[in-house]
């Protein structure tokens, strides 16, 4: 049996934590920012927990990380 390819796309935007649960962080943080409030800036700066089902998906995707 070969080994899965991990999804190089995949790797890059999520991380997984030591009980298994899937981190990624939020998009719209980059540019245009001075049309967006600063409450809403600060929140895109925080991680965020990705919900278990598509967490599974994204298992799937990164098999080893």
């Amino acid at each position: 049996m070969p080994k899965i390819k991990t999804n190089r796309a995949a790797a890059k935007r999520f991380k997984t934590t030591g009980t298994g649960k899937v981190v990624y962080s939020k998009s719209h943080a980059n540019h245009i920012l001075t049309k967006k409030t600063r409450k809403r800036k600060r929140r895109l700066r925080q991680s965020h927990i990705l919900d278990p089902i598509n967490g599974r998906s994204i298992a799937r995707l990164l098999p080893y990380i």
